[in-house]
């Protein structure tokens, strides 16, 4: 199954970010999983099925269930 590939510009867009967030968060090995075509300055690009998983993971009922999965 293919799955829709996005730029960062468009990841960014679906998840109400700047593309400058989400530089950072790859800095920092947060936020939802890329792909890096050419090494290590190559074109980033975010799969759909990746962004939609990782707003999933972080759906919650209510705030003491948020905190609760943040102490795991």
């Amino acid at each position: 199954m293919k799955t829709k590939q996005l730029t960062a510009s468009e990841a960014a867009e679906a998840l109400a970010l700047k593309p400058q967030t989400l530089r950072i968060w790859r800095l920092k090995g947060i936020g939802p999983r890329y792909v890096r075509y050419g090494g290590p300055r190559g074109r980033v690009t975010y799969r759909e099925s990746d962004i939609e998983a990782w707003i999933a993971e972080r759906v919650h009922e209510s705030t003491s269930e948020e905190s609760a999965k943040a102490s795991e």
